[in-house]
């Protein structure tokens, strides 16, 4: 049996995210008036006793020891972003957090600015948010109207809708009105971010859990879910499933029961093929894997990854060369084109999944997919490009005989033109 558990979107639904009055009545903005009495350090030191909460939007790091490499720069200007530029595709866990309670988020990087001495903040939320937009710069607002800001000045700042912006340093370079391309880490941002400040990024997501936890103690939310990696996450559903919903679960939920629980499980009487976990640069896994905790560590040790928490589910009727094919495409177009073997690359690999989902493809293509895949990986700059093709190694994986299958047909349709 599932169990919600609401933390992050413990108002959504029962408050207007309009009404900072609302928020307020609900508890909001106690946390931060709480994190204004106490020590700087003593403050992220309970942000990291609450079992070192782990970035939610994808890549997992430790927030607490973010927070800490901020604040102990030593720098006259430091900085707070909000990363809210959800592009992983089948995602929209932010948008729900942002549409439904913006102040939350707000609450968060404030309390963020005083742990770490930060007197400005951006929110970076993609452009395709409008509604999302509105509400933060109205929260904002009406933040500042009672006094709450504590000097910190919050702005909010619309992308272009880039994909690659999704990664740290290439939102830090968009932000900065450059061209958004990630950049060579070190120098890591909390050093060297933001006009060559000391800044800390943060997913929505995260911060929005952080109240809760100042608030209500580094044990408390320690307690909840996976030890090692605490608390609740947000799962977004899409495809071949009968609730195409979202949840937040404690951290230790099983994919099963979020998939058959959650989800409904398949429709139409077909039985579950794959689920990709965390968005279009994850692995696919088989069902068998399903009883697996949805968690970053339990999701390592089976090769995948937690990634942004959406869940694209894929019944029996589909080939999986078919499903790559949108995938690849994304990548290609996405591409920011700073290193040649993302740039060519994304568009090679593109082709000739094309290719063989069309009828055109060989054994000699399949090898040049595997060896493409490797390099790439090993070779790209950044993650978007070295885990452009996870996809697809996975599914060469776990699904070959769908591979052989668009070969045979190619092989047939020769033999009847014959």
């Amino acid at each position: 049996m599932v169990q919600e558990m609401r933390i992050t979107l413990q108002n959504v639904g029962k408050i207007d995210p309009r009404s900072i009055d609302d928020y307020m009545q609900a508890g909001g903005y106690q946390a931060l008036e709480k994190a204004r009495t106490a020590d700087p350090m003593e403050l992220i030191t309970e942000v990291e006793r609450s079992g070192k909460l782990r970035g939610r939007g994808g890549a997992g790091f430790n927030t607490g020891l973010k927070w800490r490499g901020a604040a102990q720069a030593k720098a006259e200007r430091k900085y707070v972003i909000c990363n809210a530029d959800e592009g992983e595709p089948g995602t929209y866990k932010d948008r729900i957090i942002m549409e439904g309670d913006p102040h939350i988020v707000i609450e968060g990087m404030l309390i963020c600015a005083c742990a770490v001495g930060a007197a400005e903040g951006y929110i970076y939320c993609r452009g395709e948010y409008q509604k999302a937009n509105e509400l933060l710069k109205n929260a904002i607002r009406q933040a500042e109207e009672k006094g709450l800001n504590g000097g910190v000045r919050l702005q909010v700042v619309s992308g272009a809708g880039s994909y690659v912006c999704g990664e740290e340093t290439a939102l830090i370079e968009s932000l900065e009105g450059k061209r958004g391309e990630p950049r060579l880490k070190p120098p890591y941002p909390t050093v060297e971010g933001y006009q060559g400040k000391p800044t800390v990024v943060n997913n929505v997501e995260t911060f929005a859990a952080i109240p809760s936890i100042v608030e209500k103690g580094a044990e408390w939310f320690q307690s909840i879910g996976a030890k090692k990696y605490p608390g609740t996450k947000i799962f977004t559903l899409s495809g071949d499933v009968v609730n195409r919903t979202w949840e937040e679960v404690p951290t230790d939920t099983t994919l099963r029961d979020i998939v058959y629980g959650i989800g409904g499980g398949v429709p139409g009487g077909r039985r579950l093929k794959a689920v990709q976990v965390g968005g279009s640069s994850c692995r696919f896994i088989t069902g068998g894997m399903l009883d697996s905790a949805a968690d970053f560590d339990s999701m390592a040790r089976l090769g995948a990854s937690l990634g942004s928490g959406s869940v694209l589910v894929v019944d029996d009727s589909h080939n999986i060369v078919d499903v790559l094919v949108p995938i690849t495409d994304f990548f290609a177009h996405e591409s920011c084109g700073k290193c040649v073997p993302c740039r060519e690359g994304t568009m090679r690999m593109a082709g000739l999944i094309r290719d063989i989902a069309e009828g055109r493809g060989d054994e000699e293509k399949l090898a040049m997919i595997r060896m493409l895949s490797g390099y790439m990986q090993s070779s790209c700059f950044c993650p978007l490009g070295q885990s452009a093709t996870t996809a697809v190694a996975s599914a060469m994986e776990y699904f070959p005989e769908d591979f052989e299958g668009k070969l045979q047909r190619k092989e047939a349709a020769v033999h009847v033109e014959d």
